[in-house]
């Protein structure tokens, strides 16, 4: 639920008083009537619980006792501020010991978070539901993609405002993301201490869970593989969006997809405490068109349809213009903040560009690459950025994938679930190169960590076009679904 969706009335209609609960200061806002005993939501964070006081009035409009909390060390709370730290479920844990304890409680507890904050709903033990929204589900997970790069840009960016402040920076100066090494980027002592986490099993709980991702999210991937692997009744709703959901709307959301996530999050949670959830079920709204679709081909079993090849050998489907010999330099990367490709001599990437689509193209589910392509040097990373080049001549960003590979021979770079609608007319175009800068750090193809090196070199690569393809997730046919309808069913 977010406040620029609460409606006028929910800001007023009951009051927020602010308590402390084992030094943890505490927003708790109750319906007003009747008098209870009520479901509660829990909503733990480092964002500020203040900011939350419109979304408790907007629950406790809907018939929760809504409670939001300062997680330990973060503006009114007592302590010390460790992001990430065990201490967040026993922070968690005695929270819903003391809402349980209340003439006000039914027992009932909805843990509900958005990144940061969904890392401290996944982490409670014996909540009755969860929403995780955009997770960011720890140290390890937040530092690296699960296929080995560091990301940089998103990461410095959090831990210059967040890392060892009560309360973040008002504007975080900064930081000068080509230095290195790494490590040393920012003069905070749990910033090397990120880098050296180990990455930590997928939460997978019982109870029902919601995970609400956007396809423009750096964490989709995470949200996916967090609903993919639940134990319990688990829902996925994906939308057109960045980190801030609804709040934060890509060039291919359309007025449909403008969801009041606070009713539909109520809704779910009324049917997740009365227990009629069952199995997992997904909708995702595709961009460019009018539509929510079930998404059901993400479910880990077979697919509804197959993926199509477009084999980067297959002039009716790619052509490659350059590059199928490339330098990738780290002292000057291909940039993941610039859609131009420039025509550089020699080539920084393998460059492909299709021919006009002759209709619609709908891309509904997971996509993946399969690369047969070779480096000279002992460690190398391959990033694949997938863009439409629109008929009107704009580059609209579809899809990018990072792999760390130290070993020869073909591999699969997982370029995450695609939700989209592509107009007759658009090109497809592929770029295959050894960076992906500032988003993620530079590898310096020296064998070395990316972390602490401090020495860079280039190394040549060189893409097979036989036996390289892409596998896109083309929907013959899309089921319509509308995810108020969906989501709590």
């Amino acid at each position: 639920m977010s406040p620029h969706l609460v409606t006028p009335a929910a800001r007023t209609a009951v009051r927020v008083t602010t308590l402390r609960v084992d030094g943890l200061a505490t927003d708790l806002c109750l319906p007003a009537t009747p008098p209870g005993p009520h479901p509660a939501v829990l909503i733990r964070t480092p964002y500020d619980r203040r900011a939350h006081r419109a979304e408790l009035r907007a629950w406790a409009a809907r018939g929760f006792a809504a409670v939001a909390q300062d997680v330990r060390g973060r503006y009114g709370s007592e302590g010390d501020w460790r992001p990430y730290g065990d201490h967040e479920a026993a922070d968690g844990a005695s929270a819903l010991r003391w809402i349980r304890g209340r003439v006000w409680s039914d027992g009932r507890i909805v843990a509900s978070g958005a990144s940061y904050g969904a890392f401290c709903a996944l982490a409670l033990p014996g909540a009755d539901a969860v929403i995780a929204a955009v997770p960011a589900l720890g140290l390890a997970e937040t530092a690296r993609e699960p296929t080995g790069p560091e990301r940089l840009h998103a990461r410095a960016g959090w831990w210059a405002a967040h890392g060892d402040r009560r309360e973040p920076a008002a504007r975080p100066g900064p930081v000068a993301l080509d230095r290195l090494p790494v490590s040393g980027l920012l003069d905070l002592p749990a910033w090397p201490a990120l880098w050296a986490a180990s990455r930590r099993p997928l939460p997978a709980g019982d109870m029902p869970l919601l995970a609400v991702g956007g396809t423009r999210d750096a964490f989709a991937g995470d949200t996916v593989r967090l609903w993919r692997g639940w134990r319990g009744p688990a829902r996925l709703l994906l939308g057109p969006w960045g980190h801030g959901l609804t709040a934060d709307p890509a060039p291919e959301a359309r007025p449909a997809h403008r969801l009041n996530l606070g009713s539909l999050y109520a809704d779910w949670a009324r049917a997740a405490l009365a227990g009629s959830l069952q199995g997992h079920g997904a909708t995702a709204a595709l961009g460019d068109s009018d539509h929510w679709c079930v998404l059901d081909s993400c479910a880990g079993t077979r697919a509804s349809y197959p993926p199509q090849p477009f084999g980067f050998d297959d002039p009716t489907r790619l052509r490659p213009l350059r590059g199928v010999e490339f330098v990738a330099d780290p002292a000057r990367p291909v940039r993941s903040d610039d859609l131009a490709v420039p025509d550089t001599a020699p080539a920084d990437r393998c460059l492909l560009v299709g021919p006009p689509l002759p209709r619609p193209l709908d891309l509904l589910g997971p996509a993946e690459a399969r690369l047969d392509a070779t480096a000279d040097t002992p460690s190398a990373d391959w990033a694949l950025r997938l863009t439409a080049l629109t008929p009107d001549g704009h580059a609209r960003p579809l899809a990018t994938g990072v792999v760390r590979r130290s070993r020869p021979g073909p591999f699969t770079v997982p370029l995450g679930v695609l939700a989209r609608r592509l107009d007759a007319g658009t090109r497809l175009r592929v770029e295959v190169a050894g960076h992906h800068f500032p988003a993620h750090a530079r590898n310096p193809h020296t064998g070395e960590n990316p972390v602490t090196a401090t020495r860079l070199t280039a190394s040549h690569r060189a893409v097979r076009l036989t036996g390289s393809r892409l596998l896109l997730p083309v929907a013959p046919r899309i089921r319509k679904a509308d995810p108020r309808q969906e989501i709590p069913k």
